[in-house]
């Protein structure tokens, strides 16, 4: 494709964003930008103690996702993003605060930053939401072994997919293609990552129906 796009890659811990995003950007000649996962100063106290420290380590993954969306719309080529800014306030934020676990008015003041911030920031041309069940994402959650994830519950991930399900069906900031990532292995199966590929570029052509077969 010559016109420069900028796609993001949704989805819950564990599901292949940072994968998918390293295969697409190889696919597609595009520039990847991870998420700062291992940057995170705070993540590993969060896991340990999330009501104390929930604000500090979603107002740092914010601030990075709003570097990276920036660094993305400066860019002079395509590019492709390990998770959307969306997803640190709609799914992650907003959990932690229905869980008692971020207090009201650090969640207040989260949001106000994220309303100002989306005032400014272009939406991407496309979102890839990695779609997969609790057991998919547990299994690889293992596969991966980082060890301050070992101890994420099952119901905390059933909690973020209910709110991933709420926020994909109310989003229209821009198109949306939902990958069934229970039954496409694109880490073991070129095909897979080909149809995912050729559906992306289909979606940003502006295919009203895509589909995956088989």
């Amino acid at each position: 494709m010559t016109t420069k796009r900028f796609v993001a890659v949704a989805g819950n811990i564990g599901v292949g964003k940072s994968t998918l995003t390293a295969l697409l950007s190889q696919r597609l000649g595009w520039r990847p930008f991870y998420e700062a996962v291992d940057d995170n100063p705070y993540l590993k106290d969060f896991y340990a103690n999330m009501r104390t420290w929930s604000f500090h380590s979603q107002v740092f993954f914010l601030s990075r996702r709003l570097q990276h969306h920036r660094n993305i719309i400066d860019c002079p080529t395509s590019a492709v993003q390990d998770r959307s800014v969306y997803e640190d306030a709609e799914i992650f934020a907003r959990n932690l605060y229905r869980q008692g676990r971020m207090q009201d008015r650090d969640y207040e003041t989260y949001r106000e930053l994220y309303a100002a911030m989306n005032l400014f920031l272009p939406p991407p041309d496309l979102i890839v939401y990695l779609q997969a069940s609790v057991p998919t994402l547990l299994r690889r959650i293992n596969l991966r072994g980082r060890d301050y994830e070992r101890e994420i519950e099952p119901a905390y991930l059933e909690q973020l997919n209910e709110l991933y399900a709420e926020w994909a069906d109310a989003f229209d900031l821009c198109p949306m293609l939902t990958v069934p990532a229970d039954e496409l292995d694109f880490v073991m199966y070129n095909t897979d990552l080909e149809l995912i590929a050729d559906r992306v570029v289909d979606k940003l052509r502006g295919k009203e129906t895509v589909v995956f077969d088989g």
